[in-house]
């Protein structure tokens, strides 16, 4: 089963040198698994862009599409065997990367 886990963070780009190290550790283990699909950090939600071509609407709006003070600043799509082990593995994340994790699995 595929989960995604989301980094939610009040700022972007802010990880410290042990931080990133802890997480570095943590994508070589979800590797050595293969357990890994893919992780990236994201843009601030300042830098988006919400679009609604909705009937040809055309529609574009600078900005996010909510405007929260948390937001998903990074991700990580993971292969897991149950919820069980995604629960684990989200909270090896949270302990990495010092953020709190939402777990989501894919339908």
């Amino acid at each position: 089963m595929r989960f995604l886990l989301n980094v939610v963070d009040t700022a972007t780009g802010t990880a410290t040198d042990a931080e990133m190290s802890a997480i570095d550790e943590f994508n070589a283990a979800l590797t050595e698994r293969s357990q890994l699909v893919l992780a990236a950090g994201l843009a601030a939600p300042q830098q988006s862009v919400v679009l609604d071509n909705r009937a040809g609407a055309g529609l574009t709006m600078d900005g996010p599409l909510h405007a929260e003070e948390e937001y998903v600043s990074g991700f990580w799509i993971i292969e897991a065997q149950d919820r069980a082990e995604a629960l684990a593995l989200a909270a090896q994340a949270s302990e990495a990367c010092h953020r709190r994790i939402e777990l989501r699995p894919f339908l």
